[in-house]
């Protein structure tokens, strides 16, 4: 029985998963909050160990006898080209975020993300403005009175 590469991925990220759990000891522990600093990071600690958990089961559990696909002949940029966009709209996003702040900076690389890897259309475009402007509010929303967090103005919009 060969092993399977969703196995492989699955027992690697369990054991970061340990590695991060274990780090997450020597977080600094600060007197002015609620809570210890070390609750939020153990929650995604914790929930990507549940999803590596999952992906170890079904990749354990299926029996795929499928035969593995031939290495691609496409070129590396044109098979990798969504990553490579999101990539480099990311980077521009933190390189702009001094400027631009969260807001701007944010709504503006949601919206190219969705642009860029859509088919750019008038009805759609207006559509990942419309999703974009949203996600952002709402993230704004959840920092600012969930958690009070002040995310990073910017120079251009200080709200």
């Amino acid at each position: 029985m060969s092993v399977s590469r969703d196995t492989i991925v699955a027992i690697l990220l369990l054991a970061f998963c340990g590695v991060l759990w274990y780090a997450s000891y020597d977080i600094e522990i600060t007197s002015y909050g609620t809570m210890p600093s070390s609750v939020w990071p153990r929650i995604i600690i914790v929930a990507m160990a549940v999803f590596s958990a999952l992906l170890l089961l079904k990749s354990l559990s299926s029996h795929d006898d499928a035969p593995v696909e031939e290495a691609s002949s496409e070129p590396f940029f044109r098979r990798y080209r969504n990553a490579a966009i999101i990539y480099a709209l990311f980077l521009l996003f933190l390189l702009t975020l001094p400027t631009l702040g969260m807001h701007l900076g944010g709504a503006l690389f949601v919206f190219l993300s969705l642009t860029a890897l859509g088919r750019p259309s008038p009805k759609l475009i207006a559509l990942h403005a419309a999703i974009a402007v949203i996600s952002i509010g709402a993230m704004w929303s959840i920092f600012t009175f969930g958690l009070r967090v002040i995310l990073p103005q910017g120079e251009i919009l200080p709200i």
